[in-house]
C-alpha cells in the first residue's frame, strides 16, 4: 500500500507515539489523537463520552481532505478494579473499560466502513488488542480482558464481512511492552519477577509493535486479513 492517510488512536506516547513516527517515516500523513490535545498535532477526544468518537471520525475527516485510508485502534486503558469492590465502583470500573478499549473501537471501524463504502474505496483497520484477550489477565483486570477479546471478536467480524470490499482488518496483541501503561502492571505483579513467564527474558519495546502496526496498515498482503498477529516474546503461543 502505498502512502496513506492514517488515524491512529492513543498516538500521544508508548506504542501510538512509536507508530505515529514509524507511519511519517514511511511517507503517509497520520492524524494522531489523545484524550486531550496539547497542541494542534493531535484532535482531542475523551473516549469517556459517547459522542467522542463520531467527533474524532468527522474532523479526522476534514483534516484528511475526506479521504482516510487506515484506522488504527489503538487507544486503551488499563485500570485495575478488585473482585471486592462495591458494586457501583465494579460496575462503573467495566463501563469505563469497555467504553475506552472497545466501544470506541467499535464506533470508529463503523464510520471507517462506511466511509470507504459510500466512496468505494478499499481501507485497512488495524487493531491493537492484546495478549490478555487470548489467555485471560490478573485478577484486577477481568473487564480488561473482555474489552480485548471482544476487540478480537470484532476484527473477524470485519474480516469475514468486508473482505470481498476491499476492507481488510487485521489484530495485533502484544504482551506486556515497555510503556508506561506496562510499566505500572509490572511493578503491581512484582516487576522483574514477571518476566520468568517470558521465553525471550525481556518485554516487547514500543517500536516492535510499531513495526507490525506499520507492516499490517501498508504492507500486508489482502489475503492476510482476518489475521491476529502475536507479539509476547512466547508467553502465550497458539
Amino acid at each position: 500500500m502505498t502512502a496513506s492517510n492514517i488515524l491512529l488512536t492513543g498516538s500521544s506516547r508508548g506504542i501510538g507515539k512509536a507508530a505515529a513516527d514509524h507511519l511519517t517515516s514511511r511517507g503517509s500523513t497520520v492524524i494522531g489523537h489523545a484524550s486531550t490535545a496539547r497542541d494542534s498535532s493531535v484532535i482531542g477526544a475523551d473516549f469517556h463520552e459517547p459522542h467522542a468518537p463520531q467527533m474524532l471520525w468527522n474532523e479526522a475527516l476534514e483534516r484528511a481532505n475526506g479521504k482516510i485510508d487506515v484506522l488504527v485502534n489503538n487507544a486503551g486503558l488499563f485500570k485495575a478494579e478488585n473482585l471486592d469492590s462495591s458494586d457501583i465502583e465494579w460496575l462503573d470500573s467495566w463501563e469505563e473499560t469497555l467504553r475506552i478499549n472497545l466501544t470506541a473501537a467499535a464506533q470508529l471501524s463503523r464510520y471507517a466502513v462506511q466511509h470507504w463504502q459510500e466512496t468505494g474505496r478499499r481501507g485497512r483497520i488495524v487493531h491493537v488488542a492484546s495478549r490478555a484477550g487470548h489467555r485471560g489477565d490478573s485478577p484486577g483486570h477481568w473487564h480488561y480482558a473482555a474489552a480485548k477479546g471482544g476487540m478480537l471478536a470484532l476484527h473477524k467480524t470485519i474480516a469475514r464481512a468486508y473482505a470481498a470490499e476491499g476492507i481488510l482488518s487485521f489484530a495485533i496483541t502484544p504482551g506486556f511492552t515497555d510503556t508506561a501503561m506496562g510499566e505500572d502492571y509490572l511493578a503491581s505483579r512484582g516487576g522483574p519477577g514477571l518476566l520468568k513467564d517470558i521465553p525471550l527474558g525481556r518485554v516487547a519495546t514500543p517500536e516492535e509493535i510499531a513495526s507490525i502496526i506499520a507492516f499490517c496498515a501498508l504492507d500486508a498482503p489482502a489475503s492476510m486479513t482476518g489475521t491476529t498477529i502475536d507479539a509476547n516474546g512466547a508467553s502465550y503461543v497458539r
